[in-house]
């Protein structure tokens, strides 16, 4: 991924190129290993990202695919991958848990599966291998013989013909790559009917304002305050948006709309400059008592009428400083976060702009099981801004620096001052965040319907829980 083991030469993509697609009119995960990255090695983020290709399988029920070419554990990094919970493992674990669960998974060997990847196949409902390319065993002919002095080569050791007619340990053998990818497609058209939850869905309407117009709504750099509504109406189906408690909390938008004909619940960041009843002034972006106060009630009510819950994050945290100590920030924080931990119903999120701190958790971050968490291209994402983050760093190093006994000038605090927010601010990027899996995917604000459409019509395949509970709620 991006930025990441510069030490071996990098690894783009983390070696996987998987997605959400349809096979024969049926939503399906494929996860193909890239043999020109390492010859398809698994380095730690590999099985991060298989890890969290199988739980999107796994919660919305959909049908997986693995095309699968790979050398095997990536031996330099082996401690970190190879015997921890959410390591290379799991991923076996999960191929007997998505079976047992009913999802169907089919594997094509279209190169080698050596060592522990000859089981990611072996462990899927179906195993088709392709001819002369395709072979699998726990060790190839030069371990076989340094281990046991027996001389074979790989193709009579683990290749298609072995596996086919002599082991039976695979199913379908395939003269090439385009015969074994048009079986994959036969065999996922010939998959029965799945049941649904049956969210609520009527016809499509385009949106109010042209998606395109969304550039215009949000600057690149963010600084500009916005209305949240004139952005929802880039991607909200036209004049579907039934905003809740409108003129309260009005730091958060809460209101009910409709994504491409799917009924959804939006909790959303305001970035107007906003003087409420009281007389307060209160900042877009930032959350406050109230703000909390109505975002919790209303996924809470979501929750209710099993309505999924879309989130769009463009927050800088939650509002400090003694007024709001003491008016209980904290408690009302508490409460969305509980509120939203607790939910039932899908969740989905998409980061605009910021997502600081707090605020990422309150506006459910990736720590809190959004179905599908996407990014704009100008997301930052971050304990707190990079201005503020450089100052405070700063003062740490020139303090640890003055108990040594040096002496830091001026000059030399800002050129230390630059250094550090520019350090800072390289792994605030989106691009920083989606290769270390932080979010799914970086999108054109253009696609934000069409994403989230998709991800409402893989929810509606998976199941909910019946009751939906909060436990000690903070009031």
């Amino acid at each position: 991924g991006y930025d990441m083991y510069h030490e071996y030469g990098g690894c783009p993509s983390g070696g996987v190129v998987a997605g959400i697609t349809y096979v024969e009119g049926k939503q399906c995960i494929v996860v193909a290993n890239d043999a020109t990255v390492k010859a398809g090695a698994w380095f730690p983020i590999t099985a991060k990202k298989n890890l969290r290709l199988q739980e999107i399988s796994m919660e919305n029920r959909l049908p997986i695919i693995y095309l699968v070419d790979s050398a095997g554990v990536f031996l330099p990094m082996q401690d970190e991958i190879f015997p921890d919970k959410e390591h290379f493992g799991r991923i076996f674990r999960n191929n007997a848990v998505l079976s047992a669960k009913g999802i169907p998974q089919i594997a094509a060997i279209m190169g080698s599966c050596v060592a522990g990847g000859a089981y990611l196949p072996i462990m899927s409902d179906e195993a088709l291998i392709v001819e002369k390319t395709g072979s699998i065993f726990l060790a190839g002919s030069y371990l076989v013989k340094a281990a046991i002095g027996e001389d074979i080569d790989n193709e009579t050791l683990g290749g298609a013909a072995t596996h086919s007619e002599i082991s039976g340990v695979t199913d379908y053998k395939m003269k090439d790559d385009e015969e074994c990818l048009k079986t994959i497609r036969d065999l996922v058209g010939k998959l029965g009917p799945r049941p649904t939850l049956g969210f609520n869905r009527e016809k499509s309407l385009k949106p109010k304002v042209a998606p395109k117009k969304a550039y215009e709504v949000y600057t690149e750099n963010g600084a500009k305050p916005y209305k949240m509504v004139d952005l929802l109406e880039t991607f909200i189906d036209a004049d579907s948006f039934t905003e809740y408690k409108a003129g309260y909390g009005r730091t958060i938008c809460t209101g009910y709309a409709r994504i491409d004909g799917w009924s959804v619940g939006i909790v959303a960041n305001n970035r107007e400059l906003i003087k409420n009843k009281s007389g307060e002034m209160q900042f877009g972006g930032v959350i406050y008592s109230d703000s909390a106060d109505k975002a919790a009630r209303f996924v809470m009510v979501c929750n209710q009428k099993r309505i999924p819950l879309v989130f769009v994050q463009d927050v800088t945290g939650f509002m400090v400083g003694s007024r709001s100590e003491h008016g209980g920030i904290i408690k009302d924080g508490a409460k969305l976060v509980n509120a939203m931990s607790n939910s039932i119903v899908p969740k989905f999120t998409v980061v605009v702009g910021n997502s600081f701190g707090a605020g990422n958790y309150a506006m459910c971050g990736k720590a809190y099981d959004p179905r599908l968490i996407v990014a704009w291209p100008s997301a930052k994402m971050a304990v707190m801004g990079g201005a503020q983050a450089a100052k405070v760093l700063l003062q740490i190093q020139v303090s640890a620096k003055k108990k040594k006994g040096e002496t830091v000038s001026e000059a030399q605090e800002q050129k230390l001052l630059h250094e550090i927010q520019a350090k800072y601010d390289k792994q605030t990027t989106p691009w920083y965040a989606a290769a270390r899996l932080w979010v799914d995917e970086i999108i054109d604000p253009a696609q934000t319907r069409e994403t989230l459409s998709l991800g409402i019509a893989m929810a509606n395949n998976g199941r909910m829980d019946d009751q939906y509970s909060t436990g000690a709620l903070q009031t």
